[in-house]
């Protein structure tokens, strides 16, 4: 098995203390992304609008996306494995089931636990779903919306081969909300 934590390695170890859990891992990582996004939006205005042409902002709110993905993957798949005594049997052929927000959480409902989405609800989740589908489009379709995202998104006003925009306001969104995911993750029970 990977290491659960790796990819948030800045945020893994405490000097004094050691390995950090992972709700403190993603919960910091989370916190991370809303600090530089604090700091993107405190420049002064002449350098704000040369980073804006440089691409440096769009290319921050991508990373945003990505990496709020991945905070939860990665948390998703440490809770499933710390909960489930069979976790690697059952994710047997399941690549990159942390990737797919339903079926992750249809994975902790089949195991016999709450079903996050309960603790989430609508329209939190249904925006989770949206930045899900544009961190797969942003990573797997340089950022083009395709038939995939529509079917995913199908409230969005965009149409199949524009590029996708995202804003400061929509990271911020994803965070909250995969924030509020977070916390139902940790504290998931076997019912």
């Amino acid at each position: 098995m990977r290491d659960p934590l790796g990819a948030f390695g800045e945020h893994r170890y405490c000097p004094s203390c050691g390995r950090l859990p992972a709700s403190t891992v993603a919960f910091d990582a989370l916190q991370a992304e809303t600090a530089r996004l604090d700091v993107l939006s405190s420049l002064p205005d002449e350098i704000r609008a040369t980073l804006r042409e440089q691409g440096v902002f769009t290319r921050s709110w991508v990373d945003t996306i990505e990496n709020v993905v991945g905070v939860v993957e990665v948390l998703g798949s440490s809770v499933f494995h710390e909960h489930v005594a069979d976790a690697d049997e059952r994710l047997r052929g399941k690549r990159s089931i942390f990737q797919r927000l339903d079926d992750m959480a249809n994975l902790f409902v089949l195991a016999g636990f709450s079903d996050v989405r309960g603790s989430v609800r609508s329209p939190a989740w249904q925006r989770l779903l949206r930045t899900w589908a544009a961190r797969r489009v942003f990573t797997h379709n340089d950022g083009v919306v395709d038939e995939k995202y529509l079917r995913r998104v199908p409230a969005s006003r965009t149409s199949v081969g524009q590029r996708l925009v995202i804003s400061d306001a929509d990271c911020r969104e994803a965070i909250d909300d995969a924030t509020v995911l977070c916390r139902a993750l940790v504290d998931i029970r076997s019912l």
